[in-house]
């Protein structure tokens, strides 16, 4: 009985932390200054205008070719994605990944600035603005519209 009674609580206990877990703000990951070093460590110079928008971290770069891009960093991984990024995933590769992904009504799909955008609807009906990987086409920010 008593084994019953521990397990009822540890499962208690686990669901109210993975509930606290799920309601506690997002930070941003890096922090400014990290974002500004990880740059110069990937080649970037004359970092500017560095800004926290739409999930990710952005800033006004000179590229190691001397080229003034656009920049976003992904505040968990550090990846960092350039404005003139070329994808080889297609439009509908990207819509194909948010449909496995349980989201409906998928529209508005764009490469823009380096990254793959997308409005769709999750399960619970709400509209959301999706940023996505060029790369691989993973989920990197979820933002409710």
């Amino acid at each position: 009985m008593r084994i019953i009674q521990t397990t009822t609580l540890l499962l208690a206990l686990t669901a109210a932390g993975a509930a606290a877990a799920a309601d506690a703000p997002k930070t941003k990951g890096l922090t400014e200054p990290q974002v500004r070093q990880l740059l110069a460590d990937k080649g970037y110079t004359k970092v500017d205008d560095i800004d926290f928008e739409d999930g990710m971290w952005e800033a006004d770069a000179t590229s190691a070719n001397g080229n003034r891009t656009d920049v976003r960093v992904d505040p968990a991984s550090g990846r960092v994605f350039a404005d003139a990024q070329v994808s080889n995933l297609s439009e509908n590769d990207i819509k194909a990944k948010l449909a496995a992904a349980g989201y409906a009504k998928i529209h508005d799909v764009d490469f823009d600035d380096g990254m793959w955008q997308a409005e769709a609807e999750r399960a619970d009906g709400k509209q959301v603005e999706i940023h996505l990987s060029p790369d691989d086409g993973a989920i990197l920010h979820v933002e409710n519209d």
